[in-house]
């Protein structure tokens, strides 16, 4: 993607899953903790740009989840709480354009652009990427501005966050998406 058309074409942030379960400790070690900083740096500019914003809450189809409907872990977290001009869509899979509505929300606004950001790294942010790129979409993910957790592989061996993380970027990289960090971003939408 061009850097320099990236702001002047009415990009789309995506914010994802970044609700209370993602705070709890049964989820284990997480990379990046600066991440929340970065997401709140980037939702402050889009909002002071008056550019769309969207916010993607998970809701669970399992009673043991973090994410289980009527709980406080499914609630956005109030530093991300949406204004009320902000769109926030519900989805049950990883995938944010998964019979969701998202991409006819996007079209119907005429956006093609997207800046992605939240958690978890190797789950909904990929996920989403994937399909956004496949629908059409220009995007990019903002790798600092997204995180993960340990977890242990197909083979019993435990991979770190950071790992699972920089894997899950490098399968984005310039096949899906575009990768920035938050400082860079920032500096483009202060020149646009």
């Amino acid at each position: 993607m061009n850097h320099s058309t990236l702001i002047t074409s009415n990009p789309a942030l995506i914010i994802i899953d970044m609700q209370q379960g993602m705070t709890e400790s049964r989820l284990g070690a997480r990379n990046m903790p600066e991440a929340e900083d970065h997401i709140a740096q980037l939702l402050a500019t889009w909002r002071s740009l008056d550019l769309p914003i969207v916010h993607v809450r998970h809701m669970s189809r399992s009673p043991d989840s973090v994410f289980w409907p009527g709980q406080a872990g499914a609630q956005i977290q109030s530093r991300f709480t949406p204004l009320v001009n902000e769109y926030v869509m519900e989805k049950n899979v990883t995938d944010a354009f998964c019979n969701s509505g998202l991409e006819r929300w996007l079209h119907g606004r005429g956006i093609s652009s997207l800046v992605m950001v939240g958690v978890a790294t190797n789950y909904s942010v990929e996920a989403s990427a994937r399909s956004a790129a496949c629908l059409g979409f220009k995007l990019v993910v903002v790798s600092d501005a997204c995180f993960t957790f340990d977890r242990v592989d197909c083979n019993g061996g435990l991979q770190s966050a950071e790992q699972i993380h920089q894997m899950s970027l490098s399968n984005l990289q310039g096949e899906y998406a575009e990768l920035m960090l938050t400082a860079d971003l920032l500096l483009q939408c202060q020149r646009d």
